[in-house]
């Protein structure tokens, strides 16, 4: 493992992964973070592919906790892709065959798994309980703050772009993973994130 970038002080490292090559590193929090992290390995290091992994909180009593959710289309009131790109869509669905990919390691692995369209928020803490009309219009199932930006960005540059989450709190109930318990509880997402990359790394090293 070597660390190969430090920018902003963001750090990025590459290794082998069951022989395959594969970077992870950080994005930052919100739209405008991982619109410009995303960017830039997309632009200035070629990458072909990226996968968000990352906690979300579920709108539905019935999704629960550590549940694993494979991001189908991300939809925010966001103006990052409009003021990027000129897009005026509320809604961007995972770019590439990622998404996919991660279903079908899910199935061989034994892992249960959800596609769901999920609500980029530009708001963590919000003073009331009402949420936005998309929530509803889209039937998104939980919310995070990074799938939209990083969509858009793959759309307009025509490259690979997946998000793959936990749910770390059920915002109905308030039930939540403690925070000593996060550590662990989010190996399944990286084993399946790290199957899901080697697989998009044969892909393109096969086209």
């Amino acid at each position: 493992l070597k660390m190969v970038s430090s920018t902003r002080n963001m750090f990025y490292f590459t290794g082998l992964y069951k022989g395959s090559r594969i970077s992870i590193g950080g994005s930052g929090m919100g739209c405008p973070s991982i619109g410009i992290y995303s960017w830039e390995l997309y632009t200035i290091f070629d990458v072909q592919c990226l996968l968000r992994i990352g906690t979300a909180g579920s709108y539905r009593q019935e999704i629960g906790t550590y549940e694993l959710l494979n991001t189908a289309q991300a939809c925010s009131d966001s103006t990052y892709a409009q003021d990027a790109f000129g897009y005026g869509e509320k809604v961007f669905k995972a770019q590439g065959p990622i998404f996919d990919t991660i279903n079908d390691m899910a199935a061989i692995r034994g892992q249960k798994l959800t596609a769901a369209n999920i609500h980029s928020s530009d708001v963590f803490y919000r003073q009331t309980g009402v949420l936005p009309a998309l929530v509803n219009e889209y039937q998104c199932a939980a919310v995070e703050m990074e799938a939209f930006a990083l969509f858009s960005n793959a759309k307009f540059l025509g490259r690979t772009a997946g998000t793959l989450l936990t749910v770390s709190d059920v915002i109905p109930t308030g039930e939540a993973i403690s925070a000593d318990k996060r550590e662990k509880s989010l190996i399944p997402m990286f084993e399946l994130a790290l199957e899901s990359a080697k697989k998009m790394s044969e892909h393109y090293r096969l086209t």
